[in-house]
């Protein structure tokens, strides 16, 4: 009998395990922060959780408190954006600043943290975009194969969304 052997993706096993963790949602957050950092890479990272009822976005992560503070809301204007990504569940991802510019109001602020492409990915539940995780780098840093490396950490998040809501 042949000997397989198998090995787990570390990152995916880092975030796994954090969730494990007592101090949630720190633990989880920091640790999607980290994975996603070296997977995929970014300079501004962000979770977002998104309400029907108010038709806000408020942010419970950041890594640049700083200009992008936990505890922001923001209202959502329907739209493209929202119909992609709230809606139907699909990954916007923006190439350049001028992708930037046609979603995101605070493109300037964003620009001037040397962002200038994003990939956001939405976090499901039952047919229910919950939020997302927002990664921001600099222009044409994210594909679409950025996408389905996402996918997998986007949904790890999904029981500290679940405890917000």
């Amino acid at each position: 009998m042949r000997q397989r052997t198998r090995r787990a993706d570390p990152l995916l096993g880092a975030v796994a395990a954090a969730q494990g963790r007592a101090d949630q949602p720190d633990a989880l957050f920091s640790a999607l922060d980290q994975a996603l950092k070296s997977a995929i890479g970014h300079k501004l990272f962000t979770i977002l959780t998104y309400d029907d009822d108010s038709g806000e976005a408020a942010r419970i992560y950041s890594n640049c408190p700083g200009p992008y503070p936990t505890g922001g809301r923001k209202r959502l204007t329907p739209g493209p954006w929202t119909e992609a990504v709230l809606d139907r569940g699909e990954a916007y991802v923006g190439y350049t600043l001028d992708d930037l510019r046609n979603v995101f109001p605070d493109h300037e602020l964003i620009a001037s943290l040397g962002c200038e492409s994003v990939l956001n990915m939405p976090v499901r539940w039952r047919g229910r975009t919950l939020g997302s995780l927002n990664l921001l780098h600099e222009a044409g840093w994210y594909g679409e194969d950025d996408v389905a490396a996402c996918l997998p950490f986007a949904q790890l998040a999904l029981p500290a969304l679940l405890t917000q809501s």
